[in-house]
Formats: C-alpha cells, sequence, structure tokens
C-alpha cells in the first residue's frame, strides 16, 4: 500500500497534465449562451471532463495514469464533502425549514422508474431493465444488485452499464440540464439543488456549479441544499431501494413483461388465422 501511494506521489507525468488541464479550462472560463427562455452553462469541469476523456486516447496518458488517477478522484471528492460540511453549517436553520422537502426528495428518484422502465423494455431489454432503472445505479445499488442477484446475472450487467455509463456522462449531463432547466421553469433554484443530490460528488458538484453560475447570489444556500441532499441520497437512497424502489421494479417489470408477451402471441395468433 505503501509502495502504490509513493507510485502516485511519483508520476510526475499524471500531476503534469492534470495541472495544464486544469490551468487550461480556468482560463476559458465560463461560457454560457441561450435556448429559447433558458440559459445553458458550461462550466471548466465540463471542459476537464471532455478534455481529460480524449488524452486517454492519446500516447500522452497511458493505462499506468488511469490507474494512479482513480485513488485520488476520491480524495478530491472527500476535499468537496468537507467543503460541503462546513457550507451547511450556517444554512442549518433554512435546511431544517424545508426538512419534509429534503427527506421526500428520495421519492423522486423512484419516480423515474416509472419513467425509465417502460423505454428499457421497449428498446428489447429484459431483466437488465431491473439492474439499469430501479435507481440511479451508484455505488450503494451497485452492491446492492450484485448481492441479491449475482455480478454474472443479467441484473448485475444491467446496473454495471448504468453505473459506468453515469461515471462517464453523468456529471456532464447534469451540470447541463440543471443551469437549463433552473432558467427556463418557474420552479425556484433551492428545489434543483435539492435534486442534485441525487448520491454521487461528481453529479452533485456539477448540477450544483451549473446553478451557483446561474444563481450566484444564492451560492452558500445552493450548496448547503445540494450538499444535505446528497448526504440524505447517500444515507436513506439504499433503504428506498431495498424496500420500495427494486421491489416496485420487479413488480412492473413482470406485468409489463406478460403484457408484451400476451400482444406478441396475439399477433402470432392473427398471423396464423390470416395465413
Amino acid at each position: 500500500m505503501k509502495n502504490e501511494k509513493t507510485e502516485i506521489l511519483k508520476d510526475w507525468r499524471l500531476h503534469a497534465v492534470v495541472l495544464v488541464l486544469v490551468a487550461a479550462t480556468e482560463a476559458i472560463g465560463q461560457i454560457s449562451f441561450k435556448v429559447g427562455a433558458g440559459v445553458i452553462l458550461l462550466l471548466p469541469m465540463l471542459y476537464a471532463f471532455f478534455l481529460g476523456l480524449g488524452l486517454y486516447f492519446t500516447p500522452l496518458i497511458k493505462e499506468k495514469q488511469a490507474k494512479n488517477a482513480e485513488p485520488l478522484i476520491v480524495l478530491g471528492v472527500t476535499l468537496l464533502i468537507a467543503k460541503i460540511g462546513v457550507t451547511i453549517g450556517p444554512q442549518i436553520e433554512a435546511i431544517i425549514a424545508a426538512g419534509p422537502s429534503l427527506l421526500l426528495q428520495e421519492l423522486g428518484n423512484l419516480g423515474t422508474i416509472l419513467f425509465a422502465l417502460p423505454i428499457a423494455i421497449l428498446l428489447g431489454f429484459k431483466r437488465e431493465a431491473i439492474g439499469m432503472t430501479h435507481s440511479v445505479g451508484r455505488e450503494p445499488n451497485v452492491g446492492l444488485i450484485m448481492n441479491k442477484y449475482g455480478f454474472d446475472s443479467p441484473e448485475g450487467r444491467g446496473v454495471m452499464a448504468i453505473y459506468i455509463f453515469g461515471t462517464v456522462f453523468g456529471a456532464a449531463f447534469l451540470g447541463l440540464i440543471s443551469g437549463f432547466l433552473a432558467t427556463i421553469t418557474p420552479l425556484h433554484p433551492l428545489s434543483f439543488a435539492m435534486a442534485s443530490g441525487v448520491g454521487s460528488g461528481s453529479m452533485m458538484a456539477a448540477a450544483s456549479g451549473s446553478l451557483v453560475a446561474a444563481f450566484p447570489e444564492m451560492e452558500a444556500q445552493i450548496i448547503a441544499f445540494a450538499g444535505a441532499s446528497n448526504l440524505l441520497s447517500l444515507s436513506t437512497g439504499l433503504y428506498a431501494s431495498i424496500f420500495i424502489g427494486l421491489p416496485l421494479t420487479e413488480k412492473l417489470y413482470s406485468i409489463m413483461m406478460r403484457r408484451k408477451e400476451k400482444k406478441a402471441s396475439d399477433a402470432d395468433k392473427g398471423g396464423d388465422i390470416h395465413a
């Protein structure tokens, strides 16, 4: 373990690339442009994400650098959580006042099942759809699916597909859509701050960063509400998935597949009659 830490610290190529990326993206700064009545905000984190992803496919970044970067991401998120903790303190009265809203926001994650599961089945997915749609698919939910169904199960493949997709595109997607929706809809910015706490530090940072850029006068409140929401999602989200999300997805999947198979059977019988 000690040798691994030393190797990461001595990886000058990784640190040099990160330094150049940070300097370049901060120099570009924030870019915003209007789409109808809303505003899409492009932040330095977004540029760094795609530039870093692109560099992975060049000789500049090798597998060694990619492996060494993994624990540094965890360290970065840890510092982010510490900053959020400090920010939450002065806003604790406002957070307590919004208590019921924060507690009930987890139900919004469950609501996506009703939207995502039918689309997954329509696209032709089978049991994979259960792993893909029962939650946002972060680390606790990956563990839940692996424990219940196994790594090589269709459900396991489904949740891993969403986990990887969310890791690659989740922060970019939430960073773009949060600022856009907050500027185009009449909903309060703090409602989007609460919605950004999906249980992923990087996704929350991207979403709340866009909100802060759109409403800089509410920076402290946005960060506090997003951080509190994310903490609640991490602590209660797994239990919501165990007792509500996963059973609901299983039940809905069973109903939808029966209807789909019945329609296919009726269509086959109709074809045989005409024949």
